[in-house]
């Protein structure tokens, strides 16, 4: 399972945070420096990680039983 938060600006991806590698990645100037900033502060980085397990490990249960 893999926590994805994509930011969008004009229908061009342009920051990411992924729970797999735990911090933002950038795909464009702007959001190369945004995912900088974002990753130099460790309450933000702490407050993503954990959206994981309150999105995505709370549900995997229901996920499967619907399957």
């Amino acid at each position: 399972i893999e926590y994805i938060r994509s930011y969008y600006y004009n229908k061009v991806e342009y920051t990411r945070f992924s729970s797999s590698l735990g911090k933002y990645v950038g795909f464009t100037q702007f959001g190369l420096k945004q995912a900088d900033h974002w990753n130099s502060d460790p309450s933000d980085l702490a407050q993503m990680r954990a959206q994981k397990e309150t999105y995505c490990q709370h549900n995997i249960g229901n996920w499967y039983q619907a399957a």
